[in-house]
């Protein structure tokens, strides 16, 4: 698993934020298209993708786009 094909994936679930704007240092809570329905589109992405479900606790224990790849990582079989 890369960071960031993790990074690309992520980025894909946004329509009004450019690619550029995504780096293992975003914090993606700070970003202005933030919100539950992107939680969502994430762990079904993280789901699809990677077969890792991603829980509530996953989100606010993570600040940065790192955080979240570092936790599916850990999951991984």
């Amino acid at each position: 698993m890369e960071l960031q094909k993790f990074i690309d994936s992520f980025a894909s679930l946004f329509e009004g934020t450019d690619a550029i704007s995504f780096s293992p240092q975003t914090r993606f809570k700070e970003l202005d298209e933030w919100s539950s329905m992107l939680t969502l589109a994430t762990i079904a992405m993280t789901d699809q993708e990677y077969k890792v479900i991603l829980k509530a606790a996953d989100f606010r224990d993570s600040s940065t786009l790192e955080d979240l790849f570092l936790i599916i990582r850990s999951r991984l079989v």
